[in-house]
């Protein structure tokens, strides 16, 4: 068990904790929520002992050990693989070294033999024989094959090093588990045997992550904070949005009832107040006045953009015909004889693990790329709005905010402009601001505002959710569940995809395609090879946090 006490954190004049009491206790997952920016890393990292308070204190169960999944991929580096893991629990690892040391000592002695022995028995009780074996199951499931395991860690990439670091957080049984944002560069694979691992784990874990449907299945509680608070919810994601939700919906309820029993109360006092023969009721009613309150019912701190695309125009029947395009790129042929219809009510979601393929594709589609043979022909009625896996070009400017979605803009007013810059968060001032120095999420929150004003009926979308918070996602995600024209996009969020796709094509590692009018959920269950083909690329976007 793990629990804030009174526990507040002031970075300088500006409270972000106040007066925090929260209790964390065995055999539960708790899903940290928040806006951008509310403090969840920062609140691992008091729990951690990383971060001190500035009052209150953080207290744990005397004997049980904290393990956290670590965000630097090169603190390692002259460690093996194995080792990195093993090191996970901290003392059987300087156990493992000293006993070592020991034996191999050319002149051992009677001192080292005693010593030998009282490390050989804390290392038994510590299931120190299994340790390699239960540090390369872990590996194993996290999709780091066998031979991996003695490599040193500076020879691996990115997304691998990624999982050795959680495999370290999950090693020897902790009892209590902090992960923050754990399914960033995971591939679907990975994704799952970590679901399964929370699933089953016995004890404490606080975990960080905008992916809904994650916290969705591993999230026995959620903890959101807001206002420097933490409020706690049994239940997962969804259940906190439709408990937090009800109970804002509740409070306005009663507070509606109480403000009309106010306004009979003040109007029964101003007409008998006067009135010698009712001025016993009226004062009656002023103290039962007086007693009302109303509740308080605090905005959130959460921010949802409003996303709504609206195509100036209807789709007809003739949408998209692609005929047998093929793309090689650096000798690798990423799209070989690609061939589909579109049809007027399709959204597409294309999945997989061959990401410069989905991105080749979405390029060629939009003119911006030619292919080697084939070709595509879009309906004369469409007209196309893309957000690029890659927007550099766009923000590599001086233009303000403002300026730069004027360009985009049909009608060439400020305030019209302004305007769809308050619904994606950028209200008054912050339209003056030079787009180059946005940061990611609000150079995507931009994109979005120029497909929203473009008024096209076909949306093209590439990893749209990097970079986004959890709000933004949200409304994105119903900003394209109404959207009545087609749309064609790739995401790694598992929500995302299926909630909004009719149709999935999963373009396969040699560069052919299955296409399919499915979910996503229904495409997963009834093909078990696609989930073996998903292994998502090392250098996933990581969201802005």
């Amino acid at each position: 068990m793990i629990s804030a006490n009174n526990v507040t954190l002031r970075l300088g004049k500006k409270a972000l904790f106040e007066d925090v009491n929260i209790k964390f206790t065995e055999g539960n997952c708790y899903g940290l929520i928040g806006a951008n920016g509310a403090g969840k890393s920062t609140f691992l990292k008091i729990l951690s002992g990383e971060l001190d308070t500035t009052n209150g204190d953080i207290a744990m169960t005397p004997g049980q050990r904290l393990s956290v999944l670590e965000q630097d991929h090169f603190k390692y580096d002259d460690y093996t693989v194995m080792d990195t893991v093993i090191l996970g629990n901290k003392r059987l690892y300087e156990i493992m070294k000293e006993k070592d040391a020991i034996y191999a000592k050319e002149d051992f002695s009677d001192e080292d033999g005693i010593r030998a022995s009282e490390l050989e028995a804390e290392f038994a009780e510590m299931d120190g024989w299994e340790a390699e074996s239960n540090a390369a199951m872990l590996l194993n499931g996290l999709g780091i094959d066998t031979e991996l395991h003695y490599t040193m860690m500076k020879d691996l990439n990115g997304s691998l090093k990624v999982k050795v670091l959680l495999a370290k957080a999950l090693f020897g049984n902790p009892d209590i588990l902090l992960l923050d944002e754990p399914t960033n560069h995971l591939d679907m694979d990975a994704i799952s045997w970590l679901e399964e691992f929370l699933i089953n784990f016995e004890n404490t874990v606080i975990v960080v992550s905008h992916d809904r449907y994650f916290l969705n299945k591993v999230c026995t509680h959620t903890a959101d904070i807001d206002y420097g608070k933490i409020q706690l919810y049994a239940g997962n994601y969804d259940f906190w949005y439709e408990s937090s939700q009800l109970l804002i919906k509740q409070m306005k309820e009663a507070n509606k009832k109480k403000e009309e029993k106010i306004r009979e109360l003040q109007e029964f006092i101003s007409r008998f107040s006067a009135n010698a023969s009712k001025s016993k009721q009226a004062t009656s009613r002023k103290r039962a006045l007086e007693k009302i309150e109303l509740d308080e019912i605090k905005p959130s701190s959460r921010k949802y953009p409003y996303i709504d695309f609206r195509p100036d125009r209807e789709i007809g029947n003739e949408v998209l015909t692609v005929e047998g395009i093929s793309k090689t790129i650096d000798g690798v042929k990423v799209l070989d004889n690609i061939s589909f219809i579109l049809g007027h009510d399709d959204k597409v979601a294309f999945v997989g693990g061959n990401e410069l393929a989905k991105t080749t594709l979405f390029k060629i589609l939009m003119g911006e790329m030619d292919p080697d043979e084939g070709s595509y022909k879009w309906g004369v009625t469409t007209s196309q709005a893309y957000f690029p896996k890659d927007s550099t070009k766009e923000f590599d400017n001086d233009l303000t905010i403002t300026d730069w979605l004027m360009g985009y803009s049909p009608v060439k007013d400020v305030t019209y402009v302004r305007g769809f810059l308050g619904r994606m968060l950028f209200p008054g001032e912050d339209g003056i601001k030079k787009v180059k120095v946005l940061s990611g999420g609000e150079k995507v929150r931009c994109l979005l505002s120029k497909m929203m004003i473009s008024g096209a009926n076909i949306l093209i979308l590439d990893e749209p959710t990097n970079h986004l918070d959890m709000e933004s996602i949200t409304a994105l995600n119903n900003g394209l569940i109404k959207f009545p024209g087609v749309i064609l996009f790739s995401s790694h969020d598992h929500q995302f995809v299926e909630t909004t796709a009719n149709r999935i094509m999963e373009i396969l590692p040699d560069g052919s395609m299955i296409d399919k009018i499915t979910t996503y959920d229904e495409y997963l269950a009834n093909d078990e090879m696609a989930r073996k083909r998903f292994v998502y690329t090392a250098d996933r976007e990581e969201d802005d946090n």
